[in-house]
């Protein structure tokens, strides 16, 4: 038998508030990254000290958490919470933010540095850093290892006329992710386009102007369509297409579909 441990645990971090008397005799080689899954709520808690290595009473304070990508543009801002022991008792110089599966939904792994300030009454900031060395900002990896999530969508909005019909290019189905059974489903971005959307399907390992099509479903518009409209198909096949009846251009924006 394999007992592999796992640990609840709660994210702290440890940050240094700029006050008076500041020293630099406690040097920490490095401070830690900060790991923050997508799927799923993250509760980060940081606790402020001052130069004595003393934690700092938060009630005069607001904190302040950003972070930025690389290119310096604002993701994340939130005001922090103070931690409490018993629900109403706070823990001296400890607050926490949450960030939300929300607030990074559409955010790529990636990097990102943060910073944290504290506002006094007075809208006065004052500084943190995540060291003595005078660091002000920390590094946050935004991962999707926990929780993967949806593959991103196939996009289409090319057609090209072909006969007396307008077809799209061809879409991979994915055949060998979907074993035996397979739902394919297509939302259709529509700006008062009148017409019929029919999908068509091959199996086929590639396609040509000799490929085979094979109409699976039809989607009757009238031009009133306000919204998407979902078509879903089941099958397992190589390839889907689209093709309109009616010409649609500026009519027929976009094409999204998900195996």
């Amino acid at each position: 038998m394999q007992l592999i441990p796992r640990y609840l645990v709660n994210n702290r971090t440890t940050i240094v508030a700029n006050e008076a008397g500041f020293v630099t005799e406690y040097r920490p080689v490095y401070q830690k990254h900060i790991q923050v899954y997508k799927g799923i709520d993250n509760v980060l808690e940081f606790k402020v000290l001052n130069p004595d290595q003393k934690p700092i009473v938060l009630s005069s304070y607001t904190p302040k958490f950003q972070a930025f990508d690389e290119n310096k543009k604002l993701i994340i801002e939130q005001d922090g919470v103070q931690v409490t022991s018993d629900g109403s008792t706070p823990i001296k110089g400890v607050f926490k933010i949450t960030i939300t599966e929300n607030a990074i939904l559409n955010i790529k792994d990636q990097f990102l540095s943060y910073s944290i300030y504290l506002v006094d009454a007075n809208d006065v900031p004052v500084i943190t850093y995540t060291d003595t060395h005078f660091g002000m900002n920390g590094v946050i990896n935004i991962s999707s290892a926990a929780f993967p999530g949806p593959v991103a969508a196939h996009s289409v909005a090319a057609f090209k006329e072909v006969g007396e019909v307008w077809v799209t290019g061809p879409i991979n189905a994915e055949p060998a992710i979907n074993g035996n059974e397979a739902l394919h489903t297509a939302a259709i971005y529509t700006t008062a386009y009148a017409g019929i959307v029919t999908v068509q399907a091959t199996l086929d390992n590639q396609t040509s102007e000799q490929t085979a099509w094979d109409d699976v479903v039809s989607k009757t518009f009238d031009g009133t369509e306000t919204t998407p409209v979902s078509i879903n198909v089941n099958g397992v096949y190589s390839y889907l297409r689209f093709i309109s009846n009616v010409d649609p251009a500026e009519k027929i924006t976009k094409i999204l579909v998900r195996n």
